[in-house]
Formats: structure tokens, sequence, C-alpha cells
């Protein structure tokens, strides 16, 4: 109730109303956020990055727990709800940006810490693209702890090789070690969504994997067996560049021992770094 009291006032107070185009709906329950908070294991010499804060109501309790928390909030009408709250905090800085666009290394080669952990309540309609930016642009931190909508968090932490499993599955799995940690039931926002949310973590492999002969083939392989995933999987990549003819690849799936009729949803992470080694 007091966190709910304290977003409607805020809200009042800056005239502020959730916007729908940006997936906003704000955070009011104050179990959600220390769960979260324990389970990203937040600790005093931490570098935090939280995307999207929003009025700040994560915000206020990273601040009581990490060394230094740097927001990256697009939305400019809560840029001043940011900077009155936490002024005379001195480990807060708040920066006006799209994380898409943001050059998350310079921001932690500028803020040495122990580690550096990302922390954020994502937007449903832009999940993947930040997911997949914050892995792919491999920035030295230690891992994202996120709260997605529910069906986004079982794609994300399925096992490869499964109907559960897409084609970011590969990437999480291929990048970090993925948990699902708690569901949050929609009643936790105001606005409330119209589905469940769930908290996952992703600790990020600090080791690059030294049996991939190319990252770019790999997931140039794993986009196009899911771009026509109803299709067998010879038949989803034969046109694509780096494979020579179906006989090539039928001729690398029977030396795995994979049977050449396979659809490429059912192939796992390994499958598919083997695959791609051959061709």
């Amino acid at each position: 109730m007091e966190l709910l009291n304290e977003t409607k006032f805020l809200m009042k107070k800056y005239n502020i109303t959730a916007n729908k185009s940006l997936g906003q709906n704000f955070l009011i329950d104050e179990e959600v956020i220390l769960n979260t908070i324990k389970k990203a294991e937040i600790a005093e010499e931490d570098l935090v990055i939280e995307i999207g804060p929003g009025l700040g109501t994560l915000t206020n309790y990273l601040l009581r727990y990490a060394g230094k928390v740097i927001a990256v909030e697009l939305d400019k009408r809560m840029m001043e709800i940011l900077e009155d709250r936490f002024k005379f905090f001195d480990n807060f800085e708040v920066i006006n940006e799209d994380i898409l666009k943001l050059d998350l290394n310079k921001i932690i080669e500028e803020n040495k810490k122990d580690k550096v952990k990302i922390v954020a309540n994502l937007p449903y309609y832009i999940t993947t693209p930040i997911i997949m930016k914050l892995l792919e642009g491999k920035a030295n931190f230690d891992s994202i702890t996120v709260m997605v909508q529910k069906e986004v968090a079982d794609r994300l932490c399925a096992k490869t090789g499964t109907r559960e499993a897409g084609a970011i599955t590969y990437a999480v799995e291929y990048y970090s070690q993925p948990e699902k940690l708690f569901v949050v039931p929609n009643t936790s926002f105001i606005p409330e969504p119209n589905v469940e949310s769930e908290v996952i973590n992703l600790k990020v492999k600090k080791e690059k994997n030294t049996n991939v002969k190319s990252e770019e083939k790999l997931f140039k392989l794993i986009k196009y067996a899911f771009m026509q995933r109803r299709k067998t999987f010879i038949n989803a990549i034969q046109n694509i560049e780096i494979c020579q003819d179906k006989e090539h690849i039928r001729d690398i799936l029977n030396k795995l021992n994979i049977d050449e009729r396979i659809r490429g949803e059912a192939l796992n992470l390994e499958d598919f770094i083997n695959i791609s080694n051959l061709l």
C-alpha cells in the first residue's frame, strides 16, 4: 500500500500517466523489489546499470544496496522525477538515452567497480532487442537480472532443441547461464498488465567458446533455421551463402548422425555449433 500511495503521489505531482507506447507499468510491490535485489546479489561494491527506471521505485531500493546506480531512461518526462528524487545521493547518475544506442563498455570503463550488474523491469515490446544488445555487445558485466513477460521468460530460459525454444534461446544459452527466479502477478503493477511477469537471471559467461569457428556463421544458421521453422533444416537453410547445396548439408548431418529430415527447432546448441563448424 505504501508503494501504491507513493506511486500515485508522484504521478499526480508530475502529471504522469503510463505511456502505453513505451510499455510502462509501474511496480508497486515491495516484496518483488527486495526479492529481485536479493536474487541479483547486489552488494555495496557493485555498479548497477538500471534500464528504464521510470518513477524510480526500484532505483530507490538499489541505491541502498549498490555502490553506484546508473539509470538509463528514454522517457524525458521521467528525468525531472529521477533528478529530483535522488539529487542528494552521491552514488546515483541518470542518463537520458536509448539503451539500444548506448555504449555500455564506455560507461563501465568510466565507473570501475568489482562487479557490474544489469537490473531492469523491461518493457514487454522491446525485451528481445535489449537482451540481444546486452549479450552481443559483450560489455564487461557479470549478470542480467530482469523482469519480463512470463511467456518471454519461458522462451529465454528454455532448453535448446525443445518446442519452447526460439532463435533467441540459443543466444541466451551461448552467452549466459539462464535461470528463472520467480513469477510476478499482474496485481504488482499500476496499471495492471494483461499478463503475468517473471524475473530471470542471466549469469554472463566470461570465457569465449573456443569450439566455435565463426560466431557470425553460427547465428546466421540459427536465424535462418527459425525463420522457417516448419520446414526441415535442410530446406530452411539451403539458400544462405554459407551452404553449398542440399547434398553438402545432407553429408554433414549424416556425418554427425543427425536425421536429415530434422527441423531446426529440434537441434540443440551443440548441434548447431558442430554443423556450422563443418560448413
